[in-house]
């Protein structure tokens, strides 16, 4: 067995006033040996983050280590002073932020940043030799060319290199132990799987321990050697990453799993964890988890459970171990069906033709017009009534302002949009605003699309006072519908957007989304941000509200397991264009074009013993305001030929229903003719 690098033991963090502290971090053991992985998993607000940067010993204004102790490599990191801290930070422990964008000064050259690192904690002497060793930072985490990539800013690089830079500065100290915050939460899983590729890589070449935070299951089964399970600032599970996945045993952790999405799903509702995480400042009598716990007996009320080893480095924390283990497994939770009592038959409710949104770029003191960004370039789809079409890709590929080109919130600068019989880029003005009533929108961040200074009955009822319906009495008599019917209590209405969790700010927007009752909703990426047990509230609310009142969905995500268990269809898109397009199970279980191909392999899978293999795609994505000659697909493409550089392919079809743009296919075609 390896030796362990880093010792935390008994370890309280705390924030706040001293008389009445929030217990982020309380009482944990954990232990990382040299060269594994250990992932730490939970949902938002059970202390993931706070353990990380209490390790650091960053903790923000308020925060203090109560006490505990913090051993890497035989050092106490809670007896060194400031000034021994600063050469530990970067230098033997290295950590990399959930979001690049805010972790990079933007004045900065990304060179002069690296640069920084490697002085702070490299003996390299003379500027030569920092810039040689920034070099091979940059070349050493996969960046192309990257002595020009040192001369250029933050803003120039795409998501995935941001958070390359953000790795070569983490490595610039030659750590023993990495802290990756949640590192590809905000990638698209073509470039998740290309970071989660290259730390594994450099671990192998360094011998680095990583702490990798997460609450995807898909990336600890990938990357992980061992995990711990956080909830409510304890940890409750630890366990090899096989072990765990094969039989959970803490009844959070199981449902955890229940509430991942998938096709074998599709009929029926998924397993939730009612409620929300306690407030840390409580003071515990019992279990944390017992309000919540549908196995909780009397005795988890009121005792506080002890750490139950279950084999050497594996433990639980839970009564149900206390005395006689239970058999381990994972426990299935039966949940109600989902019966699609109404049949909406294949009514097109919407009909996009040969969509376009073009962004003009200006250029010199009188901004004369030089190219266009060609953000949606001939995008055709159809949405039935009462059903989902999932549009799935790459950030930056134009998916949003597809969503925003059909509610005409962009005006298309060609193609068709009929909404029923009407031709919506043909309406203006009054015409234009009672039609939308028909069609609403949920973004991707709650919070943002919420007005901060407006009570949360206000926020609801502003569609139905812009749109003229009822009187001050009947729109708050249906806001408080509203709000029973997306799950949250009446007096929700008179409480502002801040005091709600991140799952019940998106039921918010829901209720907003439904108050003038519409027919099409188009939903931008709505789960994204939050975590799986929210998600499956999210997703039962959508589908049900889709049984009962035949609502269709445009949506908008990059998450495949949401799509196979919600959408009927699913068009893959890049660079602006429709490439494959059909029904769930025909994209999903056969996907023809080769970018669906590697959009697929790339999905991180909730399973160890699965291999896959993840077909690379080099490079990024090209601009938008320069496609490539061709196919665009062509430059990244590992099966382009020399006419797919020439011009760009046809609609295939494979099906009545799946059809996709491949010279490829095209050549099959023939082929068998």
């Amino acid at each position: 067995m390896r030796d362990p690098l880093l010792q935390i033991n008994g370890l309280k963090t705390e924030l706040g006033d001293e008389s009445n502290p929030v217990r982020v971090v309380d009482g944990m053991d954990l232990q990382i040996r040299r060269g594994e992985t250990l992932a730490l998993l939970g949902e938002s607000g059970c202390g993931k983050s706070m353990t990380a940067l209490s390790m650091m010993r960053l903790l923000p204004h308020g925060g203090r280590i109560a006490t505990g102790s913090i051993h890497l490599d035989g050092d106490d990191l809670l007896a060194l002073s400031e000034r021994e801290m600063r050469s530990v930070r970067g230098g033997k422990m290295g950590m990399i932020f959930q979001e690049p964008m805010t972790s990079l000064n933007p004045v900065m050259r990304v060179g002069e940043q690296i640069a920084e690192a490697v002085r702070l904690h490299d003996e390299l002497k003379g500027r030569a030799a920092v810039q040689q060793r920034v070099v091979e930072l940059l070349d050493a985490v996969g960046i192309p060319d990257p002595e020009r990539r040192t001369r250029e800013y933050p803003h120039q690089l795409s998501g995935g290199m941001k958070q390359r830079v953000m790795i070569a500065m983490a490595l610039a100290g030659r750590p023993e132990l990495l802290i990756a915050d949640e590192p590809t939460t905000a990638l698209d899983v073509t470039i998740q799987a290309q970071v989660l590729r290259l730390l594994k890589q450099l671990q192998r070449e360094t011998g680095m321990a990583i702490l990798l935070i997460t609450h995807d299951l898909g990336v600890v089964a990938e990357s992980a050697d061992r995990l711990a399970v956080m909830y409510a600032g304890q940890i409750v599970e630890t366990a090899d990453v096989a072990d765990f996945f094969a039989a959970p045993k803490h009844p959070y952790s199981r449902k955890l799993f229940q509430s991942l999405p998938d096709s074998h799903k599709r009929d029926e509702q998924l397993a939730v964890i009612e409620g929300s995480v306690p407030p840390l400042d409580s003071r515990f009598e019992g279990c944390r988890f017992a309000e919540r716990c549908e196995l909780a007996v009397a005795r988890c009320h009121k005792e506080i459970p002890a750490w139950n080893p279950t084999a050497p480095q594996q433990g639980v924390r839970c009564l149900l171990y206390a005395d006689k283990p239970i058999q381990p497994g994972v426990r299935e939770t039966k949940v109600q069906a989902v019966r699609h009592d109404v049949d909406h038959g294949e009514t097109q409710l919407l009909q996009v033709e040969g969509l376009k949104v073009y962004f003009p770029i200006h250029k010199g003191v009188f901004r004369r017009v030089v190219g266009h960004v060609r953000a949606v370039d001939g995008v055709s789809l159809a949405i039935p009534k009462g059903r989902t079409l999932a549009l799935v890709g790459e950030s930056g590929c134009g998916k949003t302002t597809v969503g925003k080109g059909i509610l005409q919130l962009i005006r298309p600068t060609a193609g068709s949009v009929r909404f029923g019989v009407d031709e919506l880029t043909e309406m203006r003005g009054e015409a234009l605003r009672r039609r939308r009533g028909d069609m609403q929108i949920i973004f991707q961040d709650p919070m943002s699309s919420m007005n901060p200074r407006m009570l949360v009955g206000d926020i609801v009822a502003e569609g139905m006072l812009a749109q003229g319906m009822g009187d001050r009495t009947g729109r708050q008599r249906r806001v408080v519908e509203l709000l029973e019917q997306v799950g949250l209590p009446a007096d929700a209405a008179s409480r502002y957007p801040h005091e709600f969790s991140g799952g019940q700010r998106q039921r918010i927007c829901v209720a907003r989304a439904l108050a003038v009752e519409p027919q099409l909703i188009v939903c931008d990426e709505p789960t994204s941000a939050l975590d799986v047990s929210v998600q499956a509230q999210i997703l039962n609310l959508l589908k049900s509200l889709q049984r009962q009142l035949g609502l269709s969905y445009f949506f908008i995500t990059h998450n495949i397991s949401v799509v196979a268990y919600l959408a009927d269809e699913v068009a893959v898109m890049y660079l602006g264009r429709i490439v494959e397009q059909g029904r769930v199970d025909e994209v999903l279980e056969a996907p023809a074009h080769p970018y669906t191909q590697a959009l697929l392999s790339a999905v991180p899978v909730p399973d160890p013993q699965r291999q896959r293999s993840v077909i690379r795609l080099e490079g990024d994505m090209p601009s938008p305001s320069d496609p490539p000659a061709g196919c665009h697909f062509h430059p990244r493409c590992p099966e382009a030929m020399a006419h797919c550089r020439a011009a760009y392919p046809d609609s295939v079809s494979l099906s009545g229903s799946h059809r996709a743009s491949c010279h490829l296919l095209a050549t099959d075609a023939a082929s068998h003719s």
